[in-house]
């Protein structure tokens, strides 16, 4: 273990927290998760001022926080400017404000715990979120989740269809508002865009409503 290692490990130690599963190497560079350091800061009781709002825009926020551990006080500044040091991609939400206070908190906490300059907190860069462990993994799990919340949200839309296409349906008073209801284009666009499950459920509930109607008539009978 070199010397960087062993000043990590004995500090994290100290904290009750391992290297191993807590730090990994970017580069050479020596990366901690933000976790980790929240963990670190509740033991040792940091405690932070309200912060100080450098700069304020859409998309770039510049923050000023200021941490204390017992009589030890120590300051930074957390920067992020969307596309320059903060990468947003696809539907992801920004969140200059949240990402500057989290990197400036981070700092301030390796300040107070001694640790600044020999690790970083993954906030710091994408490429030390991206180089994480299983990162590769949680990144898959995402885009598999992704549709599954997409089926979920149809699910929903669907379910929102079929209740107003059978409320309309009992609402229909006759059998040839029923019949009108059905063959009209707009509720066959509707229909057409369900799954074959609800499409076929909505039709029996249309064909039973049409029975409490007194179809079939007895002209049609015959």
């Amino acid at each position: 273990m070199n010397t960087t290692d062993k000043k990590i490990s004995e500090v994290l130690a100290k904290f009750g927290e391992p290297m191993a599963g807590n730090v990994w190497r970017v580069q050479g560079t020596a990366v901690i998760y933000h976790k980790t350091l929240e963990r670190i800061a509740a033991q040792a009781k940091v405690v932070f001022d309200e912060p100080k709002i450098i700069r304020a825009e859409r998309d770039e926020a510049v923050i000023q926080v200021t941490g204390r551990m017992g009589e030890r006080v120590e300051w930074s500044i957390g920067e992020a400017l969307i596309g320059v040091n903060y990468r947003v991609s696809g539907k992801q939400a920004a969140y200059v404000y949240a990402m500057a206070e989290k990197r400036a908190k981070d700092r301030v906490i390796l300040k107070l715990i001694e640790l600044h300059g020999y690790v970083y907190s993954e906030e710091e860069a994408d490429e030390f979120k991206q180089a994480r462990p299983g990162f590769a993994e949680q990144h898959v799990e995402v885009e598999k989740a992704e549709p599954q919340k997409g089926m979920a949200e149809a699910a929903l839309s669907d379910g929102k269809v079929e209740d107003d296409l059978k409320a309309k349906i009992r609402k229909a008073k006759t059998i040839n508002a029923v019949t009108d209801l059905m063959l009209h284009a707009d509720t066959q666009k509707r229909l057409a865009e369900l799954p074959e499950g609800i499409r076929d459920e909505i039709r029996d509930f249309a064909k039973a409503r049409l029975v409490e109607l007194g179809w079939p008539t007895k002209k049609a009978a015959a």
